[in-house]
């Protein structure tokens, strides 16, 4: 019998990009008590929402996946929002979690929590270490909060949520909207409308030096998954692939798999955001065996070729 035969997991976002891979990793492994609510039933930045939600699932685990989310843009256009939506949610659902009784809380921070200028591979115990980059430091430190409750919660009350950190995560079904997506949908998208309409260049935010991280969207779902049945201790946790590659790279990587010939013109009068981004992981590979497994191009290939069979239906 596994960890999760008996096991009811409410899981928060679960109808989003990361939250419909969890559920399905969750059904591998067993757990067929499941609850994903959707937004329209219940709107978890109100507080009695929460309270009717806990009172109908009544689960053992809250995986609390819920956030408000956007690449630099959408991150500089609505800071406020951003920083409200993400830490009014994130500390209610913790907050009644405790007073319901509830086993497990598995609070899923962010990478952007890191400051500005963390040393290279960004260990868990940098985390304090400075500001995070100010384009996305509102949604950064909202989430940062919640590990503080996680971590007072503990001490004070003995209840057990833990907090993981995963880097960008990326794959197929994806955020595509221009608006509101991030790095490698938004290149695709770029890429591949511009191969279409036999354009000779396509335009891109920065400089390019920046570094970033991904991680496959299933290596994500399973890392969470292990998490939640293993860890049970206060420190935070980097979830990643560890590797880092620049934004230029990775550029010229997705142009080549979308068969794009252009010109890739950089406009360094928009922001690079956090100048590099690589996660250490050994913690948890250490504490419940997690290591991602789809290598970068191979991940990037089957987000491409998802993306390219979705226009065309």
């Amino acid at each position: 019998m596994s960890f999760w035969n008996d096991k009811k997991v409410l899981v928060t976002g679960g109808h989003g990009f990361v939250g419909l891979y969890l559920l399905n990793k969750l059904r591998e492994k067993g757990c067929d008590k499941i609850i994903a609510p959707r937004i329209e039933e219940y709107d978890l930045k109100r507080e009695e929402n929460i309270v009717k939600l806990y009172k109908f699932a009544k689960p053992d685990i809250v995986i609390h996946l819920a956030a408000m989310v956007g690449g630099i843009e959408a991150n500089r256009k609505y800071p406020g929002m951003f920083f409200y939506d993400n830490l009014i949610m994130g500390i209610q659902l913790i907050e009644q979690a405790r007073l319901f009784g509830i086993k497990k809380f598995v609070a899923i921070g962010t990478i952007c929590a890191y400051p500005k200028f963390t040393p290279v591979p960004f260990k868990e115990e940098d985390l304090w270490n400075g500001y995070p980059e100010e384009t996305n430091a509102p949604y950064g430190l909202a989430k940062k909060m919640l590990l503080v409750q996680a971590q007072a919660y503990r001490q004070q009350y003995g209840f057990n949520c833990i907090y993981l950190l995963p880097v960008n995560m990326y794959g197929p079904g994806d955020n595509f909207n221009p608006e509101t997506s991030h790095v490698i949908p938004a290149l695709i998208k770029k890429c591949v409308e511009a191969k279409e309409k036999g354009e000779d260049a396509i335009a891109v935010w920065g400089t390019g030096k920046a570094s970033r991280e991904f991680l496959y969207v299933e290596d994500a779902a399973e890392g969470i998954s292990l998490a939640a049945e293993k860890y049970n201790k206060a420190e935070p946790v980097n979830i990643g692939a560890g590797f880092e590659i620049t934004i230029k790279d990775l550029a010229t990587l997705i142009a080549k798999l979308t068969d794009f010939k252009g010109e890739i013109i950089w406009d360094s009068s928009k922001p690079d955001g956090q100048p590099r981004r690589y996660l250490d992981t050994s913690r948890a590979e250490k504490e419940f065996g997690f290591k991602a497994k789809i290598g970068f191009e191979e991940g990037l290939k089957k987000t491409v070729n998802w993306y390219i069979e979705k226009r065309n239906t």
